[in-house]
């Protein structure tokens, strides 16, 4: 692949100085997207320096901190949907939930499906853990501030529960209807544009949306069910 010059980066920015456009003519607040683009430009420069020091290192206890640190990232921005006091208290359960349920579905997926060797390989774990803890964390946001809605407007806990767990799994299982006929993933499409065959990228996607499904569904429910039993 051909390294984009930075002018072409540049470029990339236009679509969505539009949004911020009619954003701005719709007297919508725009400084909370302008921050979150900030960071997302400064968060992806650091990581690329990063990553490439992990993976020369490729230590399995930088890769053990890193993890640890984008979980506690993760629990932090899914609860962004809630009210600070409501946030606060919910922290450890949204941290937990990841933690089991996009951690358990990680090294299984690491261990059994993909038999990396070694385990830490860090080039491999790490861009697999961003996807399953940015998946597992959507799916706790959306399923938290759902769940809340519903408490507020009369319904019981089991009730709220069930649309709640619903409601935090339409963007997955919209996914898998729309891949291959709307969507070819970014990890499918990067792969097909490195050279690889269609067939063998397909074959990644499919570990890649059952690892995600996976994650995110177990996620959530634990972390509706703790949320259900604290007092």
């Amino acid at each position: 692949m051909t390294t984009i010059p930075i002018i072409n980066i540049g470029l990339a920015f236009l679509p969505v100085g539009l949004v911020l456009v009619v954003m701005f003519y719709w007297s919508l607040d725009i400084t909370d997207s302008l921050v979150a683009l900030s960071r997302m430009l400064i968060q992806l420069l650091l990581i690329g320096y990063a990553l490439t020091w992990i993976f020369l290192v490729d230590s399995s206890w930088v890769v053990l901190a890193m993890l640890s640190f984008m979980l506690l990232v993760a629990s932090s921005i899914a609860l962004r949907p809630l009210s600070n006091q409501q946030a606060k208290g919910d922290y450890w359960r949204a941290l937990l939930s990841i933690a089991l349920g996009g951690g358990s579905t990680l090294f299984f997926v690491i261990l059994f499906v993909l038999n990396v060797d070694p385990w830490y390989e860090s080039a491999t774990v790490i861009p697999l853990a961003g996807m399953i803890f940015a998946s597992s964390m959507n799916t706790i946001s959306i399923s938290a501030e759902r769940f809340i809605m519903e408490v507020k407007n009369g319904s019981s806990a089991p009730y709220a529960r069930n649309q709640a767990f619903k409601a935090g799994l339409i963007p997955i299982f919209n996914s898998l209807l729309a891949v291959g006929l709307v969507s070819l993933p970014g990890m499918m499409t990067g792969q097909i544009l490195s050279g690889v065959s269609p067939l063998i990228a397909v074959r990644y996607q499919i570990v890649v949306m059952c690892m995600l499904t996976g994650a995110s569904g177990i996620a959530a429910a634990i972390y509706l069910h703790l949320t259900m039993a604290k007092p």
